[in-house]
């Protein structure tokens, strides 16, 4: 996304991303392509509901400060976000049966929009990067875990609670690692960045003289997904095998989703796709040959996120804007 130009007063939103450790909010012209305005960060304590809800209030009203325009709020948190805004769990803050929306509505005076992180990161790509142009658009986050947007017929797809796309947890392998959430063998465990770190570390306590265990001072428990990502650039074959064996899970997922889902893309996001083509090819061609009927059916490309870090923030004032615009529309 382009750095902050000169502001513009018709139509503004403010977008805001909410993680665990750090809040950025920007200023979002979404009539003029999702042009981002003004941006602000701040960090936060993700022990402390309060303090991260504080914080968000805060980016929000530096933002507003002396601005006109601003007509709506969103914001993109990780977690279960319902449709009336209320964080009910999520693994990265303290938020547990919070009504953030309207807290965040009461403090600002706004409209407010509040929903799931890789939902509005999920807008932001079909309606200004990877996405533009399609009309039903699959999102797969690829970080420390894995997360996910589906836009179904041009519409953000939030079932029937709000709780719709978590896909990262669907059990693939029984009895395999422990995710975060409680289950054994969730797809982010096998085909996120929790895999290429494990594997990593395994690889430098079996092979000391690969590249990726000199990155990591020859302590294999210091061995990261980065570390593992310029090795493999670096042309260390052990590293390319691991980004190789994530990249097969990650695409042998893939296929199953696309299998239910039916979409004409699949963006990939997040982190992890720093590795580029070494885990996005091998991701493709297991997709080939895992999807149903690959030769009766249109092709569905696999492609690399376009909007980076700013498709959240962008994608929920975006949302906003639209929730804002189609009320006043009934309301006439």
């Amino acid at each position: 996304m382009p750095e902050p130009e000169s502001e513009s007063t018709d139509g503004l939103a403010i977008g805001v991303d909410a993680g665990g450790t750090k809040v950025e909010g920007l200023v979002v012209d979404p009539g003029r392509e999702g042009r981002i305005v003004d941006r602000r960060r701040v960090v936060t304590p993700a022990e402390d509901a309060e303090q991260s809800t504080s914080a968000i209030i805060e980016v929000a009203r530096q933002l507003l400060d002396g601005r006109e325009g601003v007509r709506a709020i969103g914001v993109g948190a990780a977690g279960m976000v319902d449709l009336r805004g209320v964080m009910r769990f999520a693994p990265n803050v303290a938020w547990r049966e919070f009504p953030l929306q309207a807290r965040i509505e009461d403090a600002l005076g706004l409209p407010t929009v509040v929903d799931n992180d890789a939902n509005v990161a999920a807008w932001g790509e079909f309606r200004f990067g990877a996405g533009r142009g399609t009309t039903d658009m699959l999102l797969v986050t690829v970080g420390t875990g894995i997360g996910g947007g589906i836009v179904a017929g041009g519409k953000l797809f939030r079932g029937a609670y709000g709780f719709a796309a978590e896909i990262g947890h669907i059990i693939v392998e029984p009895n395999g690692p422990r995710c975060g959430c409680g289950n054994l063998g969730c797809w982010e465990q096998v085909a996120s960045g929790r895999a290429i770190d494990r594997l990593g570390r395994q690889a430098a306590r079996e092979h000391p003289e690969a590249l990726l265990a000199e990155l990591a001072g020859g302590d294999p428990e210091a061995v990261t997904g980065r570390a593992v990502t310029d090795a493999a650039k670096n042309g260390d074959p052990v590293a390319a095998r691991i980004l190789s064996e994530v990249g097969r899970r990650l695409g042998e997922g893939i296929a199953g989703l696309v299998n239910v889902l039916d979409p004409d893309v699949v963006v990939v996001g997040g982190g992890a796709i720093e590795a580029g083509d070494f885990l996005l090819e091998p991701a493709r061609e297991a997709f080939r040959q895992a999807v149903e009927a690959p030769r009766h059916r249109p092709d569905v490309p696999i492609v690399a996120a376009a909007m980076g870090n700013d498709a959240g923030a962008v994608g929920a004032a975006d949302l906003a804007m639209s929730k804002l615009t189609e009320q006043e529309r009934r309301s006439t």
